[in-house]
């Protein structure tokens, strides 16, 4: 009895030792991220390393984010592959630039030509269909990864050239780098389309094998020095009206390797990174349009003649793109739907431009 006893009181202290003790620390998590773009690029590729920065400042060091610079850990364009097969367990990307991998309608979830502002895309991704779609896009594609949304940029210009482009018979024959679906209405313009990275563009230019440019937005492109080659930056940027970005997990690695409460602050820290870079990008513009004209460039809007013929390329490539995949057609007439009725709020709810009507119907 004395030892039964004894057996108790033992079992008893060392139940009120663990329950005295602090609950044991979740297991570190290191979240290895290659980048598509350098994070020199203010507005840019400075997003993944604000968000490393906070992630690690707010989660305490629970976890941590190191940022590979473009080709350092692996070549960007085998991202996705490599995050899927669990060769490295993150990325940040964007769906346009792949395209190649999941079908152009991964460009719906990157930058739609005409298509939403920034505003506007953050709510169909978040509240309406756009961020189960866009994880859909993966999982239907075989992928195996988990898709957060993880920054957005402003308008980009619409492109550099050498010349003044005034009517649609300007840009036959022209060779130019271009992005995401705006790419397929340059095309039907007569263009011939490449898909630099960033440090390849400059470079191609000075050699003469392309004619013209787009990128980005007016203070990433100085970083490239465009203007010192090219003298008319057109405006508006009809083909990325906004962008977006994403952080790719290896979806086994987000499962079983990261807690509940690390899931949600890699969530909670990417809708903080929107809002940042989405701030910084609208915040950063307007010198550079003021340093561009010094520098002899020429700052151009589109004429309506041109934005016409841009609109029709695209309803061209809406409409044949959807006729080869059901699949693009689902997303595009899930992203229209929502915008139809995005449309009864935007014309009541915001002030006109300066020397336009709005009409409530």
């Amino acid at each position: 009895m004395k030892k039964r006893f004894s057996a108790i009181a033992a079992a008893l202290a060392m139940g009120l030792t663990l329950a005295a003790a602090p609950v044991q620390a979740e297991k570190k998590v290191l979240l290895k991220l290659p980048v598509w773009f350098g994070t020199h690029l203010t507005g840019l590729g400075s997003t993944p390393a604000w968000l490393a920065e906070n992630i690690e400042a707010a989660s305490g060091g629970n976890i941590k984010i190191k940022v590979y610079e473009p080709g350092k850990l692996i070549p960007p364009k085998e991202m996705l592959d490599a995050v899927s097969k669990g060769q490295i367990n993150a990325g940040y990307t964007t769906p346009g630039y792949n395209t190649g991998l999941v079908g152009n309608k991964g460009g719906i979830f990157s930058a739609v030509p005409f298509g939403p502002d920034a505003p506007e895309f953050l709510a169909w991704i978040y509240y309406g269909e756009g961020r189960k779609l866009w994880q859909e896009m993966y999982d239907k594609a075989g992928y195996n990864v988990h898709s957060i949304p993880c920054g957005i940029i402003a308008p980009e210009t619409s492109g550099w050239f050498s010349r003044p482009i005034d009517k649609p018979e300007d840009l036959k024959g022209l060779r130019m780098r271009f992005f995401g679906l705006g790419a397929l209405v340059m095309e039907k313009m007569g263009v011939s389309t490449s898909l630099l990275s960033s440090k390849e563009i400059f470079p191609a230019l000075e050699k003469g094998a392309i004619d013209a440019t787009e990128f980005s937005m007016p203070a990433i492109d100085k970083l490239l020095g465009f203007h010192k080659i090219l003298k008319y930056n057109y405006f508006p940027g009809w083909h990325q009206p906004a962008t977006t970005f994403e952080v790719i997990v290896n979806k086994d690695f987000w499962n079983k390797n990261m807690s509940d409460s690390q899931r949600a602050m890699l969530e909670v820290g990417c809708k903080a990174a929107m809002l940042d870079g989405l701030a910084l990008g609208e915040a950063i513009q307007f010198p550079e349009l003021k340093e561009n004209a010094k520098r002899g460039v020429e700052n151009r809007y589109w004429s309506d003649e041109m934005l016409d013929a841009y609109r029709a390329g695209w309803a061209e490539v809406v409409a044949e793109e959807g006729a080869k995949d059901p699949e693009f057609k689902r997303i595009y007439d899930n992203l229209s739907a929502f915008r139809a009725d995005y449309e009864v709020w935007s014309r009541l709810g915001f002030m006109p431009r300066p020397g336009t009507k709005r009409i409530a119907e």
